[in-house]
């Protein structure tokens, strides 16, 4: 091919696949001057607060398993930037804005500032309270605006806490525990040794911990305390030979919501048991060492982008900036509300690189996806494993269904 043909050849596909198409149609041979077409700004605010303790840079530099090693943001900017052909063919260009909360009393000020921008969609990267403060706020001054919690797994967000507008795509702590469950009865390691932390979370933990148990059939043999402190008077709690010196146990499951006793916990048991939970085999929604269906593409592109490897947090944000633009590319022009009923009646899906198409569920808004059995060096099963049945739809073992479901509030 000549040079000069290279050259428009180029020029055309720089111009866009419609564009280029259009060229075609008319049969022009030379290179010819179009209109700019300016595609329109859709803004999606990511919404953190500063002095997170879950963003500390010293607990992101231990990276316990499962928690954040960095900010939510970047997830996102990794979607918009997966996102920008499909949505360049729908004219559309997908912004994002960092909103970082002094505190929590800065919110108004901050919601103010994104009705300006005509903000619609919100991924929240928050605390508790401050994404439950967000969720109520968000009807009144954004106007019916999209939040995707990416962050946190707490069941009561979907369950009686639950909002229209909330969607998760962190996964919850019952879907956590349901992956953990199902993978200890398919290697018949029935009789669970729990360790349960004095954290509120780590109760949480527990609780969710021994629903899924009873849902499949793992008995747990002994629940103990541990506590990693200071005091002479309370060394005992923190001594892990002592902790597990029963011999009834075939597996030791570690609630640990903080991370620092569990990460000291396997290879330092009394018995030679594997250890489960917050440490040793994990239950994620996402691994760097995953290896199918355009994983490993996924982890190099996010790596590419902010120079980390991808974990489960990473990958929920992502999943909410997919959301977002899958829905916009699918109807340009549709109102909020409706891409609210699209993405939480389950009629725009996801392709999330875990081998199923992802979709919201209804009656809670979470985000139905397969999660990873993994250690820190790799993936040895994904859940739902095989065998494990439901009436409608497997990725419902996972996680809280329909009949059990405490949330009422519905678009």
């Amino acid at each position: 091919m000549p040079t000069a043909w290279r050259s428009q050849f180029r020029g055309i596909l720089g111009l866009g696949l419609w564009r280029a198409c259009g060229l075609a149609l008319l049969g022009v041979s030379g290179l010819v001057s179009l209109p700019s077409f300016a595609a329109t700004k859709v803004t999606i605010a990511v919404v953190s607060l500063d002095g997170d303790p879950r963003h500390a840079p010293r607990r992101m530099e231990k990276a316990y398993p499962g928690h954040p090693t960095g900010r939510a943001i970047d997830g996102v900017k990794l979607a918009a930037e997966d996102s920008a052909f499909e949505l360049d063919a729908a004219g559309l260009e997908l912004v994002v804005k960092d909103v970082v909360l002094l505190n929590a009393a800065a919110l108004p000020k901050a919601l103010a500032e994104l009705k300006a921008l005509r903000v619609q969609h919100v991924v929240a990267d928050l605390p508790l309270a401050e994404l439950r403060a967000l969720v109520q706020a968000t009807p009144a001054a954004l106007g019916g605006a999209i939040v995707f919690n990416a962050a946190l797994d707490d069941d009561s967000l979907r369950g009686a806490q639950c909002a229209a507008h909330l969607l998760h795509t962190a996964p919850s702590r019952a879907m956590l525990g349901d992956a953990l469950a199902q993978y200890l009865a398919a290697r018949n390691w029935r009789k669970a040794l729990l360790l349960q932390g004095p954290l509120p979370g780590d109760a949480l933990m527990t609780e969710a911990f021994n629903r899924s148990a009873k849902r499949f059939g793992i008995k747990v043999v002994a629940q103990k305390p541990f506590k990693l402190t200071g005091d002479p008077r309370e060394r005992d709690l923190g001594n892990t030979r002592l902790l597990t010196g029963d011999r009834e146990h075939e597996v030791v499951a570690v609630m640990d919501s903080d991370g620092e006793f569990a990460r000291l916990l396997p290879y330092a048991t009394q018995w030679p048991r594997p250890v489960v939970g917050a440490n040793g085999l994990v239950a994620t929604a996402w691994h760097p060492q995953w290896e199918r269906y355009g994983g490993p593409q996924l982890t190099r592109r996010f790596g590419k982008l902010v120079d980390r490897s991808m974990q489960g947090p990473d990958w929920a944000a992502w999943a909410a900036g997919r959301a977002v633009a899958t829905v916009l590319a699918e109807n340009p022009k549709a109102p909020v509300a409706q891409q609210l009923k699209a993405l939480r009646g389950g009629s725009t899906t996801l392709d999330g690189f875990k081998g199923r198409t992802l979709s919201f569920r209804a009656w809670d808004g979470q985000l139905r996806q397969p999660l990873f059995l993994s250690h820190v060096d790799g993936v040895v099963g994904t859940a739902p494993l095989d065998g494990v049945l439901h009436p409608k739809e497997v990725l419902d073992t996972l996680g809280v269904d329909e009949q059990e479901s405490a949330c009422k509030s519905r678009p």
